[in-house]
């Protein structure tokens, strides 16, 4: 039983990630992928410790929300659908004197913008801009962040897209809201047709879900600043709605049920309820980012302890490796290689050959640039004249390049050991400056 369990084990942190995909059958392939996909999801949420991320966003969230749901039945108001707004929040099994308190809310916060004066009305909507740009500032810097983005959307895209995005909102509420009332009254018109109106009452049963599923694989498509493919985005994003409305559910239910918890605090029970709400919601929806972006880069997970541990020596072999296809493909007048061809190539995990290549460009010898302005796929050329790479120059520069300037006496205490060690190295630069990269 033990050696089973150490197997079991091993497969699961080793074997499991040195799977190629012609090694095995397709519909094993695929098995073995939903797998690393489940337990690396699980890894990075856990190292990139999200449920701080979520509270966060809880934080930021119970300072946005009145003025956002404000902003939304001003909106809906505006063609004439409020009422269908408040349906949908009354019709989502949410305590009715949980509504009460925010539409009491929201109506306050309306009133206060219509009928204040001068500079009021300008702290309002000053403070309105604030909370909608805050929040979803908030959501695109964590997404970013799950993604490894750097590059964040200009202030006046933010704002464009945002207004943009709260504006479509309520139009898929109300949307949503009166397909609902529809099949609603066509499930009670078909009460005596046993077989069509249990099919509509599935539908009716399962709408919420799908609907949350469609706005997740929103978010996960267009919020992080990347091109996130749609399958990527789609499976955890319907995945994670699932999630999300079961949770609302039974966070619902625990809610009615806890009187005595509501006899104590009175209205105010509602803010801690919220926080634990709003905590865990952004935990679960969080969870479905990282599952969207492993899903994208699970192979870049291939191999994952050997390329954390991968030795000196075999590094500078694979620095070789991929200089010298790079030399070729130039002195040949190909197509500039990208990490994936290079990858799939030299058999090297994609991981690796993107460190590889950032760690080239850095100490100046490739430089990479994408085909055209909308394409984040980079292609690497060499940043010199390829008669002078050599195997002697790429080690040399790659031995040198970082800092030296250490209060160590090399010249002196230590000259024995710096002579010796350099002298060798010097001997091999200097065997290996006549082989050019490009002959290799």
């Amino acid at each position: 039983m033990k050696e089973k369990f150490r197997q079991l084990i091993h497969f699961l942190t080793r074997s499991l990630w040195r799977v190629s995909e012609g090694e095995v059958s397709r519909s094993r392939y695929t098995s073995y992928n939903l797998l690393k996909i489940t337990i690396q999801t699980v890894k990075c949420f856990i190292k990139d410790r999200v449920w701080i991320r979520a509270a966060a966003l809880s934080y930021t969230t119970l300072f946005s929300i009145i003025p956002i749901l404000a902003l939304l039945f001003a909106i809906a108001k505006g063609f004439g659908f409020s009422n269908l707004m408040e349906h949908f929040l009354r019709d989502g099994n949410v305590a009715n004197d949980t509504v009460d308190t925010v539409m009491n809310l929201i109506d306050s916060y309306l009133t206060y913008a219509q009928g204040g004066s001068g500079v009021f009305i300008g702290v309002g909507i000053a403070m309105l801009l604030w909370a909608i740009i805050n929040l979803a500032d908030g959501i695109e810097s964590n997404m970013n962040a799950i993604w490894d983005v750097k590059k964040t959307r200009s202030y006046f895209r933010k704002l464009t897209n945002y207004m943009a995005l709260y504006i479509a909102f309520p139009a898929i509420i109300i949307l949503y809201a009166t397909v609902s009332i529809f099949i609603t009254t066509i499930y009670q018109n078909l009460a005596a047709y046993e077989l069509i109106s249990s099919f509509v009452h599935i539908c009716i049963k399962l709408a919420p879900y799908i609907l949350s599923g469609l706005i997740m694989t929103g978010l996960f498509l267009f919020i992080p600043n990347t091109k996130v493919r749609f399958k990527n985005a789609f499976i955890p994003g319907m995945i994670t709605g699932v999630i999300f409305q079961a949770f609302l559910y039974i966070y619902i239910q625990i809610q009615m049920s806890v009187s005595s918890y509501n006899a104590i605090y009175g209205s105010f029970a509602i803010i801690p309820m919220f926080m634990l709400w709003a905590d865990i919601s952004w935990s679960i929806i969080l969870f479905g980012v990282e599952m969207s972006y492993v899903s994208q880069n699970i192979e870049q997970y291939n191999f994952g302890q050997e390329v954390d541990n991968v030795s000196r020596r075999y590094h500078d072999f694979l620095c070789v490796v991929v200089m010298s296809l790079i030399c070729k493909r130039f002195e040949e007048g190909g197509e500039p290689y990208t990490a994936s061809e290079l990858s799939a190539e030299g058999e090297i995990p994609i991981r690796l050959t993107h460190r590889l290549l950032d760690e080239l460009e850095t100490v100046g010898l490739i430089r990479g640039f994408s085909s055209d302005a909308k394409s984040e796929i980079e292609h690497y050329l060499p940043a010199m004249a390829i008669s002078k790479l050599s195997v002697g120059r790429l080690l040399s520069t790659l031995e040198g390049y970082g800092c030296e300037d250490f209060k160590i006496d090399h010249t002196k205490e230590f000259s024995n050991q710096w002579k010796t060690f350099i002298g060798n190295k010097e001997e091999l630069y200097t065997k290996s400056n006549d082989i050019l990269l490009k002959d290799l």
